[in-house]
Order: C-alpha cells, then structure tokens, then sequence
C-alpha cells in the first residue's frame, strides 16, 4: 500500500507544483485555488490509503510546511502562496520529508539567488540589500513591519519566486524516495 501511495503522491503531486512553480515564474504569486486543490486532494489521498493515521501524517506535514516558511513570510520577505504551497506539499510528504523537501528547496533557492545576483550584475545591490536585512533582524520594533521587504526591493532587485526552488526540492525528495536514494 506504501508503493501505490507515493505512486499515486507523483500523479498528482508533481504536475501540481510544476503548475504551481511556472505560475510563480511568470506570474510571481501562487493561487490559492491551486495550493487549495492541493491540500485537500493531498488530505483525500492520505485518508484513502492510510485512514486517518495518514490524516494524522498529512496535517503534521501541513503544520512543518507551514512553520518553516511562516516567519519569513511575518517578515514580509516571501509572499503567502509559497507558505501555503509548502503547507499543502506538506499534506503530502508527512512532516520530515517535508522538512527535508524545506531545506534542498533553501539550498536551490540559495544558489539561483546567487546566480541571479550575478548574471544581472546586482552585486553591490544585493550587498546593501543583506545590510538591510540585516539591520531588521537585529531591531526588535522593525522585525515584523514592511522595512527591507521583498517588495520594497522590487525596483532594486529581480525577487525570486520562491515557488521554483521550493518545487525543486520536493521533487528531488520525490525521485529520492521512489528509488530509495539516502534511505528515505
């Protein structure tokens, strides 16, 4: 029953957050209709093949995708598609695959940053951009408000929609669990 679980997991979940990730590219947001049929096909599947200890699974994964992205979004450094698409992947993957989809999704994000930073010839840009942030996450009182926001640098930056590497991620978990990569 594992096996057609995670077969039935890259039926449904792969062109779903392929869909999610090319909207993200070219329109820079994640519908809400999308990350919504998401969850709760993730939630159906979950009940079908595991009743409701796999509803269990599904709503911890929900719960970690959505507390590893919420503060960066409180931060105004993300918008809220991205959280509630890694809270729906979450329904999905169950809580630790999730973590890890979080992290290689952090790592690809990470490294697309850096190669768009310097394709674009944004470096100095970018520099005053971590300053600032920087400067936000060491005052309490500018913590959570719109100061060195995603959006406030739009003018100076070309922002990443962070649906692409969070899609990423999960697909490399994905291809590592049905081949039996790391032992996950």
């Amino acid at each position: 029953m594992d096996h057609a679980f995670w077969n039935a997991t890259c039926a449904i979940l792969i062109p779903g957050i392929l869909l999610a990730s090319w909207i993200d590219y070219a329109q820079r947001r994640v519908p809400n209709w999308l990350n919504l049929a998401l969850l709760v096909a993730g939630f159906t599947v979950q009940g079908f093949y595991f009743g409701w200890s796999g509803i269990g699974v599904g709503a911890f994964g929900m719960l970690v995708g959505f507390g590893v992205l919420i503060v960066p979004w409180m931060m105004h450094g993300m918008g809220a598609g991205d959280v509630k698409l890694m809270a729906a992947i979450g329904v999905w993957l169950g809580p630790l695959l999730t973590l890890y989809s979080f992290a290689l999704g952090a790592v690809i994000g990470g490294a697309a940053a850096v190669i768009m930073i310097l394709s674009t010839g944004r470096l100095r840009m970018a520099c005053v951009n971590i300053g600032l942030i920087m400067a936000k996450c060491s005052n309490r009182a500018a913590l959570f408000d719109e100061t060195a926001s995603a959006k406030s640098f739009g003018q100076t930056s070309q922002l990443l929609p962070y649906g692409v590497p969070l899609t990423g991620g999960t697909l490399v978990i994905l291809a590592a669990k049905m081949f039996g990569w790391w032992g996950i």
